[in-house]
């Protein structure tokens, strides 16, 4: 049973008997009613319906420029709209299919004819719905890692490319931290691979809880993590990374894990450095802070502020 019916027309007489013979036959569960367009466009916008069914003919606003409205706002565009109306005139009919109505009825209906054709357009709605939601669904799948439900390297990728645009457009800050699980191989080792799954598990929420909500985190690969920190100066993406250590060294595990402690080293870097920074010095950058932090004992943070120096090959 679907939820809501708007009916839209000027005639309280048609309103009730197009309203109780829809919801009698158990396709609605609720029904609002509107005299003309701009009311039903405002209980529409307010809360999008299931169906409608639409008048042509009304004051204030007539079905036409309500169809004109509804076909203007995207998120409503999926809603099916029947119209109804005593008008016979075939361009008028050509008129409001082309503006998105999904369906004809003249005045006087066919009770069981309407029921018909409601029953069928909500059948469709229904499929197109559950091929949207597999459709989003999926395409979380392919941009999320499974093990920890974060962004996966490929989408985080994307998502710093959009981010370095956005602040060379708006002349920003933005902050990259690169974010490895210290002596990792450890714990598969002594406790094993789906110990050393539950430990991913945990730091991924040890760092979901230090970050704030327009903050970024994504799976690397293995046991890093990249963290996207938008709008952020280098100051203040030390005090984040920081609270990301200290965030994941307090983890505690249950036996046989109890005398397990997690540390983190982290690797920061900041947009704008060089002239022609782009995502993978950004990246280089980010990760040669991480190698600092780890060749200065781990658990600890360190930042580069500087463009490194070119590496040569060979």
């Amino acid at each position: 049973m679907t939820n809501y019916l708007l009916v839209i027309d000027d005639s309280e007489i048609i309103r009730k008997q197009v309203s109780g013979l829809l919801l009698e036959a158990g396709l609605f569960a609720n029904c609002l009613t509107a005299s003309n367009g701009m009311e039903g466009f405002k209980y529409l916008t307010a809360s999008p319906a299931d169906l409608v069914i639409c008048d042509l003919d009304m004051p204030y606003l007539d079905g036409l420029k309500f169809l004109r409205l509804v076909n203007a706002q995207p998120q409503l565009r999926g809603i099916p709209i029947v119209v109804l109306t005593a008008n016979h005139d075939r361009r008028l009919k050509l008129d409001g299919l082309a503006l998105g109505a999904c369906d004809y009825l003249t005045k006087p209906f066919d009770p069981e004819e309407l029921v018909a054709r409601v029953s069928n357009h909500l059948g469709m709605k229904k499929f197109r719905d559950e091929l949207r939601r597999a459709k989003d669904h999926y395409q979380q799948l392919s941009n999320t890692d499974p093990l920890t439900n974060l962004y996966n390297r490929r989408f985080a990728g994307e998502i710093l490319e959009a981010e370095l645009q956005r602040a060379r457009r708006l002349n920003c800050e933005l902050s990259l931290l690169m974010v490895d699980i210290d002596h990792f191989k450890r714990v598969n080792d002594r406790y094993g691979h789906q110990a050393g799954d539950r430990v991913l598990v945990a730091v991924t929420e040890g760092l979901r809880s230090a970050l704030r909500s327009y903050d970024v985190a994504s799976r690397y690969g293995g046991e890093e993590f990249l963290i996207i920190l938008p709008g952020t100066c280098p100051v203040a993406a030390l005090e984040v990374a920081d609270r990301l250590r200290e965030s994941v060294a307090f983890l505690r595990f249950p036996p046989p894990m109890e005398r397990l402690r997690v540390t983190v080293s982290i690797g920061v870097t900041s947009f704008p450095v060089a002239e022609h920074d782009d995502s993978c010095a950004l990246f280089q950058r980010a990760d040669d802070a991480l190698f600092l932090a780890k060749a200065n004992g781990r658990d600890r943070v360190e930042q580069l502020r500087e463009a490194p120096p070119i590496r040569c090959s060979g």
